[in-house]
This record gives C-alpha cells, structure tokens and sequence, in this order.
C-alpha cells in the first residue's frame, strides 16, 4: 500500500511485542515424558486452530522437564501464540497455562496495541519474503521475526476491526457446531431408522441385529447388477481427447448425489476397454484407497461410467430406492473398511463378490421413501449450515485483508448480517 491511512503508523514487529520462543524437552530423557502427577500441558502447532483457544494438547511433560528445561515458568492462559516453523502464521491463544514448542512463539504486546488485532495481523502477513528455507521446510529466524512489519491504527479502531473479525468467527463457528450437531443428529436417527422403522413393529433378529418384523434382510446382489469399471490408458488419446461420456473416480463418492463429471472418455473408450453405461439411480462405492475415500457411497444422477476403484449397483427402483441403500451402506462404513483391511494390506479394497453377498434389511418401498425422505431433510439442513459457513469464512478471508491495509473501514461496513456478540477468541483472558 503507497500510503497509510491517517493515524496509522507501520512498525517493526519487535516494537510492537515481546515474544519468546519454547523448546522441546530431550525425547531421549524418558523422565522428560513419563506419566506421573504435575504435569504440564506442552503445545505443539498441531495442537492449534487458526484462531482458536487451546484448551487441551495431545502431549504434556513432567515435572522434572518442566523445572529443568522450563526453569519453572508457564505460559499464561490468555497469551497470543504463533507458528513460525514449517506452517507459518498460525495464531491462537491460550486456554490453559501450558509450555510449547520451539516452533512456536508466546506473544505479549505492548501498550497501545490489541492483542486480538495482532493476531488477525500476523495470521495474514505473506511470510514469502520473510521465510529462509530448512532441510525440514520453510521458518523464520528472530532478526526477521523482528522485522515484520505492523500496521498500527490507532487503539480505536484496532479493537473495532479486531470486534468485527471476531463476529466473522462467532458465525463460522456457530455454523460448524450446528453442522456438527445435525451430523450427530442424522447418525443418531440412521441408527434408529434401519433398526426400528417408522411402523412401531416389533423387532425381530437378523444376522445384522434387530430390524422390524416386516422387514426382509436381503443380498445387495438381489436388489439389482453389481460390478466395477477400469481405467483407459492415458496414452490413448482417442480414449480421452474429445471425450463427452461421465467418468468417475472414488473422489465424486464424496458428492454424495453425483449430478456432473470432472473427467470425460470418448465413446472409442467405452466400446474397446468394456466399460459400464452406469444408469441413474445407481448406488456407487468406493472400494480402494487410503485416507477416509473407501466405503463412501453416492447415488448417481446422470449415466456415467467409473473406475476400477468404484462399484456400482444398479438397483431395481420397483423394489430398493437408492437413497434407502446408500444410507444403509452409509451405516456400515467401519465394517466396510474393517473388511477391506482384513487382509494385512496397507490400501485396503473390497470386492464385487463381497458386495453381491452383503446383506441388507429391505422394507417395504413405501417406507424406503418416507425413511430416506427423513434423512434427506436432514442432508438438506447439514448443506445449509456447510453452505453458510463458507460463505461466512470467504468473507472474513476478504475483510482480514482489507481492513488490515485500510483498504476498507469499519465505519464502512454492514454488519447486520454478522452475529450481535463477539467470538474475542484472540483476547487475553488472564
């Protein structure tokens, strides 16, 4: 920016706070690590949300490390802390006294300038410039730690913009408890749904547990085909180039209702390396991968075709409706990936034969609909609150930088559709 607005000044970092950095007791000095009474809580950068408060860490120390390479002294509960190694720009704030890492800094500003608004500040500073590069990834030293450049409006208004981040953030995390709530929600009813019904039958046992007594239990194979696709060859340009036919990988099982392709084969594809003409209506799973991708489902919306590591059942919708299995499989996701697991592979993967013979409960249509019509309301009210937080976090991206450079002012701003109350999760509370 060619010039500050009025009554802002610009400082170097080391006259706007003090900091100090942490350190890693000995791994090899087990007396260091041990259990035991006393301990102190020891933050690591993984431990820390953008934005966040701290209030837990997954490791702690002992005693004897906290005397002998601490000399005793905590990090108050209410300090502002940053990364400046590896993730760079990382700032919360203590919840709980604890120790942290040498990959972390404590800060403490000085008079005249907010805590919270520093943080904001730091977390938006491109470290490019500032970075040397390590053998382990990028970091900073202190001399250009020190360096930093601050803008500094006057302490006003630096608690205004920090008031106005801090409703940015009361929104996003109000939006990703209620998302989060209705997940638990959805669970709690799925559990219900696929064991109880809508009827109030008595239950019956089956081999997957207790289900209505209406209720049939059924191979997956007897609901419609079953089989998986391939991959043409990449260096065949006449099975891509031009290509206009869907092609799927495990990745569009996160879409949950498949309605576009990201990738297209040609019918040359199709014809010479025998892949499926996937109708609409089909239930689609993944079936290898590492990560949390293997035993996702999604029901297809348009005719596709897939890849070696997707299945796809093609359900008969006179007697299964697809959303009534995918939420069922859905309920089965940590058998799936405990059976593609089974054989000692690092990459697990299921197979056709095993989902042909996998058995599932199967009432009658009129209840498959009213069940999955549950299930959709609450889909429909988990994307709601997923769509509002992005909108909320795409907004606070835009006026974290803008207010920081006085590209913007707050006097500016409608605020009306921001939460009333304050997150202040940056603010010192000791």
């Amino acid at each position: 920016m060619s010039e500050l607005p009025r009554g802002w000044t610009e400082k170097p970092f080391s006259q706007v706070a003090r900091y100090a950095t942490g350190r890693t007791p000995a791994r090899a000095k087990a007396a260091y690590w041990k259990d035991g009474a006393n301990r102190t809580p020891w933050v690591a950068i993984s431990d820390m949300e953008d934005y966040g408060s701290i209030t837990t860490t997954k490791e702690s120390v002992s005693e004897a490390a906290f005397q002998d390479v601490f000399r005793g002294r905590v990090v108050p509960a209410g300090t502002l802390l940053m990364s400046f190694k590896l993730t760079i720009g990382r700032v919360a704030t203590l919840g709980i006294p604890a120790c942290h890492n040498e990959a972390i800094i404590s800060i403490y500003p000085r008079d005249g300038v907010d805590q919270r608004y520093l943080g904001y500040f730091l977390s938006q500073v491109d470290y490019a410039d500032h970075q040397d590069r390590q053998v382990k990834g990028n970091t900073l030293n202190q001399a250009k730690i020190d360096r930093i450049p601050v803008l500094l409006p006057p302490s006003h208004e630096q608690r205004s913009i920090a008031d106005v981040l801090d409703q940015c953030r009361t929104g996003i995390n109000t939006e990703r408890a209620a998302e989060d709530t209705t997940n638990e929600l959805k669970r709690a009813a799925m559990s219900r749904l696929f064991t109880c019904g809508l009827r109030g039958e008595a239950q019956k046992e089956t081999e997957i547990g207790l289900v209505p007594e209406s209720w049939e239990v059924v191979p997956l194979g007897s609901l419609g085909k079953i089989g998986n696709g391939s991959t043409p060859k990449r260096t065949v340009p006449a099975y891509w180039t031009g290509g206009k036919f869907p092609w799927l990988t495990s990745a569009k099982v996160y879409d949950r209702e498949i309605e576009q392709a990201d990738q297209f084969v040609t019918e040359t594809a199709l014809d010479e390396c025998h892949l499926p003409r996937v109708k609409p209506g089909a239930v689609l799973m993944a079936i290898t991968g590492q990560g949390k991708t293997l035993g996702h489902c999604a029901v297809l919306n348009i005719e596709a075709t897939i890849s070696q590591h997707v299945a796809y059942v093609q359900t008969d919708t006179g007697q299964a409706e697809p959303g009534f299995v995918r939420g069922y499989l859905e309920t089965q996701y940590d058998y799936l990936r405990q059976v593609a697991s089974g054989g000692g592979s690092t990459k697990g993967a299921l197979t056709c034969a095993f989902l042909k013979d996998l058995p599932v409960p199967l009432p009658s249509l009129d209840e498959q609909c009213e069940i999955v019509a549950i299930l959709d309301a609450l889909d429909r009210k988990i994307a709601l609150h997923r769509r509002k937080r992005t909108v909320l976090e795409e907004l606070f991206q835009s006026l974290l930088h803008k207010l920081m450079t006085g590209e913007i002012r707050v006097a500016d701003l409608d605020l009306s559709v921001l939460p009333v109350a304050p997150a202040q999760t940056l603010e010192a509370t000791a």
